[in-house]
C-alpha cells in the first residue's frame, strides 16, 4: 500500500517535470497522510492542457452516503481497478497523477516496524498513478477526493513489503490522464512496478509513524543528522 509520501520540491521543477505553466507556491511537506489534501495533476478538458489541483487524499465515490469511507480507499488495487464499484468509473473517465518525490513503507522486524524512505535515483518529482472523484454531501458541500493505485512490490521493495504505489512513467503522463482512453487493456499496460534500478531506499527514524511530524528528520536515515 502507500499510506505515506513526500513532496519536498520547489514548484518551479515540478512545473518542469509535469509541463504545467501555473504551480502554487508549496511548502515543503515530508510526511504527508491520508485525509490530507494533495497536489495532484489533471487534464482539463476546456484548455486541453495540464493543470494543478488540490484534492482530499481517500477516494469518495460519488454515491457515498459520508465522507467516513474515505479512510478505506487511500489506495486501490491495479489487478481489480476496473471492475470494483467505488473506482471503476473514475478508472476510465476521472484519472490523474499524484504528486510526490518520495514515499514510505514499513517493514515487520521482530517487535517494531521499521520504516524506509523510498524515491528515483535522480531525486526528481514524479506521479503515482491516481483515480479522482467529486462527492457532494446532503447539506450541498462539495468535496473532491483521489486515491493512489498500487501493484506488486519491485525487487527494491520486495524485502520490505510485498506491494507499492504506481509510478507513472513520464512518456505515459499524456494516455494516462487523457479522459477519452477509457479502454481497461491499454490503461493496465501502464500499472506496472517501477524499475528497481531507477530507485533508492533506507531506513529512517521512527518519527515518521506519527503524521504530526512534517520536518526534514522524517527522511534523515537512521543515525544520521540534519547538516545545516
Amino acid at each position: 500500500m502507500c499510506g505515506r509520501f513526500t513532496l519536498k520540491q520547489p514548484a518551479a521543477s515540478i512545473a518542469q517535470a509535469f509541463h504545467v505553466d501555473s504551480v502554487p507556491d508549496l511548502t515543503p511537506q515530508y510526511n504527508i497522510a491520508p485525509t490530507q489534501m494533495v497536489i495532484t495533476v489533471l487534464h482539463h478538458v476546456e484548455s486541453n492542457k495540464r493543470e494543478f489541483q488540490q484534492l482530499r487524499w481517500g477516494l469518495i465515490p460519488s454515491w457515498a452516503k459520508d465522507v467516513a469511507i474515505a479512510s478505506k480507499l487511500i489506495n486501490a488495487r491495479s489487478e481489480t481497478v476496473a471492475e470494483k464499484p467505488s473506482f471503476r468509473a473514475a478508472f476510465r473517465r476521472r484519472r490523474c497523477l499524484v504528486v510526490a518525490d518520495g514515499f514510505y513503507e514499513w517493514q515487520r522486524q521482530p517487535g517494531k516496524k521499521q520504516p524506509f524512505y523510498f524515491s528515483l535515483q535522480d531525486g526528481q518529482p514524479f506521479g503515482f498513478a491516481g483515480l479522482w472523484e467529486r462527492w457532494q454531501s446532503p447539506s450541498g458541500e462539495e468535496i473532491t477526493s483521489c486515491t493512489i493505485l498500487t501493484t506488486t512490490a519491485n525487487e527494491l521493495l520486495q524485502p520490505i513489503h510485498d506491494r507499492m504505489p504506481v509510478i507513472v512513467a513520464p512518456k505515459d503522463y499524456n494516455l494516462w490522464l487523457d479522459p477519452q482512453m477509457q479502454t481497461p487493456e491499454t490503461l493496465q499496460q501502464l500499472l506496472l512496478p517501477y524499475p528497481a534500478q531507477a530507485m533508492t531506499a533506507y531506513p529512517v527514524n521512527t518519527l515518521v509513524n506519527n503524521s504530526q511530524h512534517n520536518t526534514p528528520e522524517c527522511i534523515i536515515p537512521v543515525g544520521e543528522k540534519i547538516t545545516p
